[in-house]
């Protein structure tokens, strides 16, 4: 793999893996459609997985100090009895994630083999999760006269967004778009959604890259080291440009841009 399709790479995983477009969908995708160096499966898998990495260094740059008071509130919360928000929400974001954590690690090498090679599938699927992010987040908007702000989710909203997070082993669904659409399904506001979606994936970014650390270091060169610093530094850009953006639009540029990339993909498949 050469140092630039290393560093594309970085930063479709960057820019895939917060916002609603699917970064797993987008890897294979970029491949597929700029015919990238054809590498050992084992190593693809290791090097996506070393991306992955990148995207957790971003997220917990950004949110450290969240973390931070989430961790003391966790502990004021069980072991000194004192209620407070962080620690009532870090519970709340351990029961979310619970769901995927299970579901992802029984499912995601079945889901894989079916998928992962198939490229009219993922852009199939890219296009019908755009088309629901679309209509889901246009529905909210006109149903919800209040909505759900991020201190004031409730215990069945955050277990239901974890819950919906473990489509996200299917390339194309999203994590962030997935989380994201049920959270505005039950009227929870952009700007929570977003929030929560991105502390979410902390725990599932960070567990999958435990259970794959052996595959993290096959073959690690120069390219993966670029890759991954790729993606945490653009991850960290698409995490602050997306709580800032959605401050004033909605998700439909998103689930335009989805749709596109989805005819394009199959425009190459009919005509190439």
């Amino acid at each position: 793999m050469s140092i630039i399709e290393s560093i594309i790479l970085g930063v479709v995983q960057g820019i895939g893996e917060f916002l609603p477009i699917s970064s797993s969908a987008h890897l294979i995708l970029v491949r597929f459609l700029f015919n990238f160096s054809e590498l050992d499966p084992n190593f693809e898998k290791a090097f996506d997985v070393a991306l992955h990495f990148g995207t957790l260094l971003a997220v917990l740059f950004v949110f450290w100090e969240d973390w931070l008071n989430l961790f003391k509130g966790a502990y004021n919360y069980t072991i000194n009895k004192k209620k407070n928000f962080d620690g009532k929400m870090f519970w709340y974001l351990v029961a979310a994630t619970i769901p995927g954590a299970i579901i992802g690690f029984f499912c995601e090498d079945i889901v894989d083999g079916l998928v992962r090679e198939n490229v009219l599938i993922i852009a199939i699927l890219l296009a019908i999760m755009g088309v629901f992010i679309f209509i889901g987040d246009k529905w909210a908007e006109g149903h919800y006269r209040i909505e759900t702000d991020y201190k004031h989710m409730t215990f069945k909203q955050t277990f239901l967004i974890g819950l919906s997070q473990a489509l996200a082993i299917i390339p194309g669904f999203s994590r962030s778009g997935t989380t994201i659409l049920t959270a505005r399904l039950m009227g929870v506001s952009r700007e929570a959604a977003a929030k929560f979606t991105f502390l979410l994936s902390t725990p599932i970014i960070f567990g999958a890259a435990i259970l794959k650390v052996k595959d993290l270091f096959i073959g690690i060169n120069i390219s993966v080291l670029v890759g991954i610093i790729t993606s945490a530094i653009v991850g960290i850009l698409s995490i602050k440009f997306l709580l800032k953006y959605i401050k004033k639009n909605d998700f439909s540029i998103f689930a335009y841009y989805r749709v596109i990339v989805s005819i394009i993909v199959i425009a190459k498949l009919i005509f190439v």
